[in-house]
């Protein structure tokens, strides 16, 4: 059973006095809902650091308000839209170069100064393109807008220009069922990482509450359990990632 991987991994590192680092990115908030009240019921009272990534086009005070006292949530800008240019057969893409350049930054530029008045502090100056895909000359133009990281998913990959903290599980098949992974598989995708000895600074979680079925909803609640439970294994804010990269 790759659960019991997951706990081998991590006694293993215990044995060696060391620790693993996970961190949370939930993606595509805009209003309170539901869902975002089941993620939020899941990861506060277990004291879990969540990056909500919010959509600023449509995105309102009435979220900001929600959020306000909820001093372990953090909030990237998740482009501008979440809406794709690329043409087919081409993959989805807000950010890439299917329209000028000076378009797609200044709608950038846009989003996280209007996230940064609904939210201040709160905001965490991040860029988490969606799908998870952005044009390298476009990153390149980040840091002159203000942003101070970027998010995708996969392994890191060297990045002179601003850090890069991604995320490495995605609890969705979205090329499959479209619903959540099976836990077994994610918990050894999991222990894998794990025992990688080029394990990322913090493993990243990926989730989309919009979208999550009852195995996605099971399969993070058994993660933060068995996660927090274990001495050593951290929960850590997307601030803390970034102040160690």
């Amino acid at each position: 059973m790759t659960r019991a991987l997951f706990r081998q991994a991590l006694d293993d590192l215990a044995t060696k006095g060391a620790t693993v680092n996970l961190w949370l990115r939930d993606d595509d908030a805009v209003i309170p809902t539901p869902a975002l009240a089941t993620l939020l019921d899941l990861t506060e009272p277990q004291g879990v650091p969540l990056t909500l990534a919010v959509i600023p086009e449509e995105t309102d005070h009435a979220l900001a308000e929600h959020l306000a006292r909820r001093d372990r949530v953090s909030v990237a800008v998740h482009g501008w839209s979440h809406r794709s240019y690329s043409q087919p057969p081409a993959k989805k893409q807000e950010l890439g170069l299917d329209r000028p350049s000076e378009i797609v930054l200044a709608e950038l530029a846009q989003g996280l100064h209007k996230l940064s008045v609904l939210y201040g502090e709160q905001l965490l100056p991040m860029l988490v393109p969606p799908w998870n895909r952005i044009a390298p000359q476009l990153v390149e133009q980040l840091a002159g807008l203000g942003f101070e990281c970027l998010s995708v998913f996969g392994r890191e990959k060297p990045a002179p220009l601003l850090p890069l903290i991604n995320t490495h599980i995605d609890v969705m098949d979205w090329r499959g069922t479209r619903g959540g992974r099976p836990s077994d598989e994610l918990f050894g995708d999991l222990a894998a990482i794990i025992n990688d000895g080029q394990r990322p600074a913090a493993i990243g979680i990926l989730t989309h509450h919009l979208v999550h079925d009852a195995q996605a909803w099971a399969f993070l609640g058994e993660l933060i359990a068995e996660a927090s439970g274990h001495p050593a294994c951290r929960w850590v804010s997307a601030r803390d990632v970034i102040a160690n990269a």
